[in-house]
């Protein structure tokens, strides 16, 4: 029994049509809490309940925070969510609908982080968004859901926040003998932390995100991310943030799921068959999100669209 569900996998026409292609939906935006995060957030809060963690704390006015509040009103744990003055209002709603006590403060995920850190007592755990090898195990379950259906694919594209999804992705790879599936790594050029490590093949820090995908909004990706791209064939791509709000648009229409512009930035690069290289069989992760309405990527779309 795990917090996660197996989520389907489906071929999608619309992308394949487009691309010319076999393009394949892990569709991660059905989790129970919106997004992937809660394949490796679940892992994490059911080994520190083990361990007899008997509260959570986390820092994440988006899709980690909703995990963890997910997790810790299924396992009957309290849970308190540190999230920043940005945080939507539509966010808090949905922390306060899964019984979280939810703070505001600090002006960026780096000060509520700060203060979380600060609150997790001896009962505690600190569940941090995106640099946890618990949190990469638990996204592995991804690939191996992938490979128990029978799909073996020749690339997997998937958006880079702080790099937690990459991590574990990558490690679904290896441990099913994939080595060889490249995967393409994409952000919005705003939040491009990723890809700027990845020149200089050392950790660098943005001085500020400038997207509106705010889930790829980590100043610095986790250590990890770049190991991973020394030890696995990984390429980084960017989008526009115009480019991820269309994507979330025109997957909206062909597949009726709402996503957010950070899974937009996978979906850009999937709906450009020009950039998916040789791959004939793409594996696209629908890694979802939760805190975006209809209404904003409609605004966000108007608002980048060149008059």
């Amino acid at each position: 029994m795990t917090l996660h569900i197996n989520t389907p996998l489906l071929e999608s026409r619309p992308l394949s049509q487009a691309t010319g292609r076999r393009i394949w939906l892990k569709l991660d935006a059905l989790q129970p809490s919106g997004s992937f995060k809660l394949r490796g957030v679940g892992h994490a809060c059911e080994s520190h309940f083990a361990r007899g963690a008997r509260r959570f704390v986390s820092s994440s006015g988006g899709n980690a925070g909703l995990a963890v509040a997910y997790a810790g009103r299924q396992l009957g744990l309290p849970v308190t969510v540190v999230v920043p003055e940005t945080t939507s209002a539509h966010a808090k709603t949905l922390l306060a609908l899964e019984d979280a006590e939810v703070i505001v403060h600090g002006s960026s995920w780096h000060e509520a982080n700060a203060l979380a850190l600060t609150l997790v007592g001896e009962d505690a755990a600190f569940i941090h968004p995106f640099d946890d090898p618990l949190l990469w195990t638990g996204h592995a379950s991804l690939v191996d859901e992938v490979a128990k259906a029978g799909v073996v694919p020749d690339a997997v594209v998937l958006a880079v926040g702080g790099g937690g999804l990459l991590s574990g992705v990558v490690e679904g790879l290896q441990r099913n003998g994939w080595e060889h599936v490249p995967v393409l790594a994409v952000e919005t050029e705003g939040a491009a932390s990723f890809n700027a490590s990845l020149q200089i093949d050392t950790l660098v820090e943005l001085k500020q995100i400038e997207s509106i995908a705010t889930s790829l909004g980590a100043k610095r990706v986790a250590e990890q991310a770049l190991v991973c791209a020394r030890q696995h064939p990984v390429s980084s791509h960017l989008v526009t943030d115009l480019q991820a709000v269309r994507a979330c648009e025109r997957f909206l229409h062909d597949h009726r799921v709402l996503v957010e512009p950070a899974c937009g930035a996978a979906l850009a690069l999937a709906y450009d068959g020009q950039r998916l290289g040789e791959a004939q069989n793409v594996l696209v992760v629908v890694c979802g999100g939760a805190t975006a309405t209809s209404e904003q990527i409609v605004a966000w779309r108007e608002a980048l669209t060149p008059a």
